[in-house]
């Protein structure tokens, strides 16, 4: 049995997703920018998709939906955009993010800072929570952007993102959320939240990779990162991924409808569940952050005395896929930053192993997968030269 438990890292194309994008390879393929019928031939499931983003997110018809390769890319148009716009040419230097969120931000924010940007990187408790009220704290006269992500990709953890959207509509900062991993998990309204700016990613609600978008509210303009062309209404230079936006538009309507939303909240939790408790059965495991607050599908387990790499490794063989955290960061065997975030000890540090589970995996496969994760702990606690291991009277072979 093939088991798929790193569903945070990407996702499986839905097969409705995938039959809406078949057309639109060879049949329907003209370039949407050209004046002829096959490039206008694209325009209907196009605008179709684009309002499929707009009601996911609860943007307003006004707003702009900007699409783009991926979240990576809507990250650095956003932090990018405010630099050149207010720092470079305004009177603002200082961005205020937080210690634990994806490389997207965290990278792009060093780079900042290496053009003589101040950055505020604001900490999580051991919890893994942002105290909204920190961002109030730490805003200044020439604070230009606060960026704060709306999921923790490693725990899964929900930040108060209406508070702090709150905060910043009040102190008259633009305020952008990182909502890669919300959508499709948790509901995600921009409106209500007072988002000015938000990013998201296709591949991780079941869309196509390589496709993604930027919110951005009225009002709130960025210089491009791309120029070129006008696609976008100016705002993306390069010519449109049609078959993926399209792909993309119909998986967040198919994730963002109310019986989806409610199928992670119960279906995918209770999976998640029933993993996470067998797991913990065994003496020194640990949620990293807890079992509160947090997206239904995701948690970050510490197995005190097995590497979390080694881990990986003996669940492989089982044709088992989970993580070690994000998988943007899967070839750095640094400890983890996020445990370290959350003042996990030097050791634990390294035990870190994220399962992230999806709409299409079912119960005989969390099953499967409970009795390859406790034979794998204790083979590892067996051979290691660190822990002191009692075996158990019997452990079953796969």
């Amino acid at each position: 049995m093939e088991v798929y438990l790193d569903n945070n890292a990407t996702t499986m194309v839905d097969p409705e997703v995938f039959k809406e994008m078949e057309p639109f390879f060879c049949h329907i393929y003209g370039n949407p920018n050209s004046l002829h019928k096959f490039g206008a031939g694209t325009h209907p499931k196009m605008v179709e998709a684009l309002n499929y983003l707009y009601d996911g997110i609860n943007a307003a018809d006004e707003d702009d939906i900007i699409v783009t390769a991926n979240a990576t890319e809507s990250n650095n148009t956003v932090l990018k955009g405010i630099w050149i716009d207010k720092i470079l040419n305004g009177n603002k230097n200082h961005i205020i993010t937080s210690e634990v969120e994806h490389p997207a931000i965290t990278a792009t924010c060093k780079f900042l800072e290496s053009q003589g940007v101040s950055v505020t990187y604001l900490p999580v408790n051991e919890e893994g929570v942002l105290d909204a009220a920190q961002v109030k704290d730490y805003i200044r006269e020439d604070t230009a952007l606060v960026s704060i992500m709306w999921a923790n990709n490693e725990t899964g953890k929900i930040f108060p993102i209406k508070e702090i959207g709150q905060i910043c509509k009040e102190a008259g900062i633009p305020f952008h959320t990182d909502a890669t991993q919300a959508i499709g998990k948790v509901p995600v309204d921009v409106q209500e939240c007072n988002v000015n700016y938000l990013s998201l990613s296709a591949h991780k609600f079941h869309g196509p990779k390589g496709v993604g978008a930027l919110y951005v509210q009225k009002g709130y303009t960025l210089t491009p990162l791309l120029h070129g062309g006008e696609q976008m209404g100016g705002h993306r230079a390069g010519t449109v991924d049609v078959a993926s936006m399209i792909g993309m538009g119909f998986a967040m309507k198919l994730a963002t409808s109310k019986i989806a939303l409610a199928y992670e909240n119960n279906h995918v939790r209770k999976l998640r569940d029933k993993l996470e408790n067998a797991i913990l059965e065994i003496p020194e495991t640990l949620v990293i952050g807890g079992k509160e607050n947090r997206t239904p599908n995701t948690t970050l387990i510490s197995i005190r005395g097995v590497e979390g790499e080694s881990m990986l490794w003996d669940l492989n063989q089982k044709t088992i896929g989970a993580s070690t955290g994000s998988a943007c960061a899967s070839e750095d065997l640094e400890a983890n930053p996020v445990m370290n975030a959350f003042g996990s000890d030097s050791e634990l540090a390294h035990t870190g192993v994220r399962f992230s589970l999806s709409r299409f995996n079912t119960e005989e496969e969390i099953d499967y997968a409970i009795e390859a994760i406790k034979n794998a702990i204790h083979r590892l606690r067996a051979i290691s030269s660190s822990y002191a291991y009692t075996p158990k009277d019997h452990v079953s072979e796969l």
